[in-house]
């Protein structure tokens, strides 16, 4: 049934709509049919190095590559997850774009599935890139953002995905598509991580790991 634009109805709709949208940033617990799914997609098994209990979902808004509006979860230790509201609302307040974000249990929790669909992500019970030890990741305390504009490379300057081939020359082009998600050094989302006391793999020696960014422990 249509409404006249005038309606009562109509605006209590709109009026909805625009709360939808305009939502905060939020902490929620996780509930037990969505850790089912990551223990079933082997986002969460025995052995990980932290409780399933620990772990928070942070719904953000962000804008995304065609700078709508959008939101998305992001999977995080309760130890972090007030940083992280902090840091996405004003990530936010500056437009910086995220292609998106979606839970990478969604991808059979394949860290490769998820870079290749350009996804950011936070937890993954997985070790770290080329090593026998825990990632930050593990922990819920790091995040992955725009995996293609801002990939993982190799001492050899090589990166796994030809998609970020492209992204390799780590200069800002306003003529390359999407270069506002790229990551440079003195960038305006590099300081507001930091100013939560989260590094930067972007600033690494050797391999350089331009979309991660995790928790600095004291």
């Amino acid at each position: 049934m249509l409404y006249p634009k005038n309606s009562t109805k109509s605006y209590i709709l709109l009026a909805l709509f625009s709360v939808i949208i305009n939502a905060d940033n939020n902490v929620q617990n996780i509930s037990q049919d969505f850790k089912n799914e990551m223990i079933k997609n082997k986002n969460y098994y025995n052995g990980c190095p932290i409780k399933l209990e620990d772990l928070r979902i942070v719904n953000v808004k962000y804008y995304d590559f065609e700078n709508q509006i959008k939101h998305g979860d992001l999977i995080v230790h309760k130890d972090v997850s007030n940083d992280v509201i902090k840091i996405f609302d004003e990530l936010f307040a500056i437009k910086y774009p995220i292609k998106q974000i979606i839970p990478i249990h969604n991808f059979n929790s394949s860290d490769f599935a998820s870079i290749e669909a350009d996804n950011t992500s936070a937890f993954n019970c997985r070790y770290a890139t080329g090593e026998s030890s825990w990632s930050k990741h593990a922990y819920g305390k790091a995040i992955d953002i725009n995996p293609i504009e801002n990939p993982y490379v190799f001492r050899s300057g090589n990166t796994s995905h030809k998609n970020s081939v492209f992204f390799l020359k780590r200069v800002h082009d306003k003529n390359r598509k999407n270069d506002q998600a790229v990551l440079v050094g003195g960038d305006e989302a590099i300081r507001i991580f930091a100013k939560y006391g989260w590094g930067w793999g972007g600033r690494w020696n050797g391999a350089k790991d331009y979309q991660h960014f995790y928790k600095i422990e004291k």
